[in-house]
């Protein structure tokens, strides 16, 4: 288990003659088993925090400290597509990152486990395009725990589901968080958790961060219980203040705005 630290971090893409500024001085802390999300409007730099994070993408500027103990942290990323290998079959798919690994018997352990966790047990031998788009995303999800991440990485995972199965989703990656459900039994991940959609984040973090413009602008606690119902008086009322925190046109408060409940 492990959480992290942002100092500063800085990222520009070239564009013409020009630059971007993606990511400006930001910095941000996780805790260890902290769900985290991250909101905003598109363009915002969101993304490319997310695969900052997950060392897909290097900053021009700033510094990135895991909080690990004596290894490098593990991070396993699940994109808003699945992006599962057509060719290889779901149990193949799921174990691909541990092709390397020696002990096979062990392999095939981990990855029946995490097929029967994800409910695909009986799709291990299917290909991806005979799966719906929940059951890919399941598999995508399970690619990522086999590799026994210590941060969990989502960029708008369920953005391109339908309403109910969305809804299913949230709910199995709430319990998957809750139980620690991992390779390595009863650690709770770390997970930084991108979406556009607002009630999506009041209804899965712990905490909700507000980007606009390549930095933080607010940070939101959601104190409340799990499960959460998006009727709940309470959700409702930290929505709607997301979305006026998020649709705000002055600059960036100093310091990061708090909401407290």
């Amino acid at each position: 288990m492990a959480g992290f630290e942002l100092s500063d971090i800085t990222k520009r893409y070239a564009l013409g003659e020009g630059a971007v500024l993606a990511i400006d001085r930001l910095s941000l802390s996780c805790r260890p088993g902290e769900f985290v999300a991250l909101v905003g409007r598109s363009g915002c730099g969101k993304t490319t925090l997310l695969r900052t994070v997950a060392g897909l993408e290097q900053p021009d500027g700033g510094a990135m400290r895991w909080g690990t103990e004596g290894r490098r942290a593990r991070a396993g990323m699940v994109f808003q597509e699945p992006r599962l290998m057509p060719w290889l079959t779901v149990r193949q798919n799921v174990g691909f990152g541990l092709l390397d690994e020696p002990d096979r018997a062990r392999v095939d352990a981990t990855v029946a486990r995490l097929l029967a966790l994800v409910e695909l047990g009986a799709f291990a031998d299917a290909l991806p395009h005979q799966l719906s788009g929940g059951m890919a995303q399941r598999a995508a999800l399970a690619r990522a725990l086999a590799l026994d991440p210590d941060v969990l990485l989502m960029d708008e995972p369920f953005g391109a589901l339908d309403a109910f199965t969305r809804r299913a989703l949230q709910r199995e990656l709430v319990e998957l968080w809750l139980s620690g459900a991992s390779v390595d039994e009863g650690r709770r991940r770390t997970v930084l958790f991108v979406t556009h959609d607002v009630e999506e984040a009041v209804l899965l973090a712990e905490r909700v961060l507000v980007m606009r413009q390549g930095r933080l602008v607010a940070e939101v606690a959601v104190p409340l219980a799990h499960p959460r119902r998006p009727e709940d008086l309470r959700v409702v009322q930290l929505r709607e203040r997301l979305i006026d925190t998020i649709t705000q046109s002055q600059p960036r408060p100093e310091p990061i705005e708090r909401i407290m409940q």
